[in-house]
């Protein structure tokens, strides 16, 4: 007689409606990192491989990061990357937004880094709603040291000291 039971309680299960908390997962456009070197090595020598692997592996961290977000998806940005690498985020009046709009994405995260010199650099995380182009988010920490454990460890303070909470304020 169980069989009975489960004959009308699965479809009825079926029928039970989703709850905003459980249908809220936010699609975010996390676009690469950029590198502003401003010191006089990069002037003079131009571009280093070791920092262009930095910014790369910044970048892909912050995605994997959010990603454990059971209420974040982080969208791919593929089909949209080229033209993003092509201007600087922070300079084109939000154009981040629209690309992070062609994505499908709620919201759009950028960054930087500011390299003064090899001891002196400075790292910057934004969140932009694509809706309305307005930045709801900005967080910055300097670090000392032109290394791969001071740009990571760095990136981890922002995340959970900074990053969260803006997060949690921009999903509600």
């Amino acid at each position: 007689m169980s069989y009975a039971w489960w004959a009308v309680a699965v479809p009825l299960l079926a029928l039970t409606p989703v709850t905003a908390t459980q249908a809220a997962v936010h699609p975010i456009a996390v676009f690469d990192f950029e590198l502003i070197d401003t010191s006089l090595e990069g002037a003079t020598n131009g571009p280093r491989a070791d920092e262009a692997a930095r910014i790369a592996e910044v970048s892909e961290h912050l995605r994997e990061w959010l990603a454990k977000f059971k209420d974040v998806r982080v969208v791919d940005i593929a089909s949209v990357a080229k033209q993003a690498a092509a201007v600087h985020l922070q300079e084109c009046g939000g154009c981040d937004a629209d690309l992070a709009r062609r994505v499908g994405a709620e919201l759009s995260i950028t960054g930087t880094v500011q390299k003064v010199s090899n001891l002196i650099l400075n790292m910057n995380i934004y969140i932009r709603n694509v809706t309305d182009g307005r930045l709801i988010g900005g967080m910055s920490a300097d670090m000392r040291g032109n290394t791969e454990e001071t740009w990571m460890h760095t990136l981890g303070w922002l995340e959970r000291n900074r990053l969260t909470a803006a997060l949690e304020g921009a999903l509600q």
